[in-house]
């Protein structure tokens, strides 16, 4: 199992924030959803540098890390905490914006950094030869429309799979977004309807409704607009019966999720962790709808949030290579720390240098090529 994508919440674009639980349209930013993306990056980054059979250790990765390697084992969960993330920051971003802007902001946050990221892993594989396999140039070109899952072509870095689920996402809520705009009735509607026609879609086993509408991971994303809805506005039963049932049916789904991840770690682990930690996540995010986590709402927190994105484009593969080719000369215990803040530090310096000067760059662009097309 490898990470999805961490969403990122809007930075250049006063709206991202939603207001109070009245909806009166304020302006705080939620720190603490960026302190929640980041822990889904770290566990991610444990999951692939201490428990993933990747081959890139010396040893099997319960030899190298001993300790380590248990709680790591259930890092692959930080996808299920990102998709959480996600219903909730696209909700809140599209709130009062058509469609075109809604579209506009999802490729101005989430293309800039990732185009970077194809190119660079793909240079580094190539000049820094690996078993792995070595990315031909039209998959290349291909893994920059972010349509390599669904054309079966062969992505760069192997995280990228969850692209494809965040973009059948964002393509549904666009029908929301779509004609009179989002409201609240509208986003309740989208919820059960959508939870209903993927029950459906379950039950037919047809590939087809499975693409559209992702039975297996569409609570999250419906759970995390319900827990919006509740930020925006405030609790009621409807909205605390729909998190309820995509709680109920993603632990259950969870069980081959767990089983799949069993697979790629080359070992087995207990599985009740993993329904403890889905419900961790669900009340983590819970307590950020209800305003019970306004005391952690601290600048560094929201820096550190947006280092989460680039951080997992980039950490996978080339973290591999470079474990594979110091970990017979330096220490596990030395390695791994100094692994994780190079990547930091190259997470940083993507955002600083290539994500936000080419998203506005790249924003102003669609804005004026939508003025165009309005004007005929």
């Amino acid at each position: 199992m490898h990470p999805t994508l961490p969403v990122q919440q809007e930075h250049a674009e006063p709206p991202e924030s939603p207001g109070g639980p009245d909806g009166s349209g304020g302006r705080a930013r939620l720190a603490a959803l960026d302190g929640l993306r980041l822990l889904a990056a770290l566990m991610v980054v444990a999951y692939h540098y201490v428990a993933f059979g990747s081959g890139a250790w010396d040893g099997p990765p319960a030899a190298v890390f001993p300790t380590a390697h248990l709680p790591a084992s259930y890092g692959w969960l930080g996808v299920q905490l990102f998709f959480l993330i996600s219903g909730f920051v696209i909700c809140m971003s599209c709130w009062g914006r058509g469609v075109g802007r809604f579209a506009a902001s999802r490729v101005t946050r989430l293309f800039p950094a990732y185009w970077f990221s194809v190119l660079a892993v793909a240079l580094v594989v190539r000049l820094w030869p690996s078993p792995d396999e070595t990315p031909r140039a039209r998959d290349i070109a291909v893994n920059l429309t972010m349509l390599q899952s669904p054309l079966g072509v062969d992505a760069v870095d192997g995280v990228y799979w969850t692209l494809w689920v965040e973009m059948r996402f964002y393509l549904l809520f666009a029908l929301v977004v779509a004609g009179k705009g989002l409201t609240y009735a509208r986003a309740v509607g989208f919820c059960v309807v959508w939870g209903f026609a993927a029950a459906v879609a379950a039950a037919a086993d047809e590939p087809v409704l499975d693409q559209v509408l992702m039975p297996e991971n569409c609570w999250y994303f419906i759970a995390g607009i319900a827990f919006y809805l509740m930020h925006r506005y405030r609790p009621n039963l409807v909205l605390w019966l729909i998190v309820a049932a995509c709680f109920l049916v993603a632990q259950h789904d969870l069980v081959a999720a767990h089983t799949r991840a069993e697979g790629y770690m080359g070992h087995r682990v207990p599985h009740w962790p993993t329904a403890v930690l889905l419900a961790l996540f669900f009340l983590a995010v819970a307590a950020v709808a209800l305003g019970r986590t306004r005391r952690l709402d601290h600048p560094w927190l929201t820096a550190a949030g947006a280092l989460t994105y680039p951080l997992y484009l980039i950490h996978e593969r080339v973290g591999w290579l470079v474990i594979r080719r110091a970990a017979g000369d330096v220490p596990p215990a030395v390695l791994l720390p100094a692994l994780l803040a190079g990547m930091l530090l190259t997470a940083w310096l993507v955002h600083r240098l290539v994500e936000r000067p080419l998203a506005g760059a790249l924003r102003r662009g669609l804005r004026r090529a939508a003025a165009e097309i309005r004007a005929g």
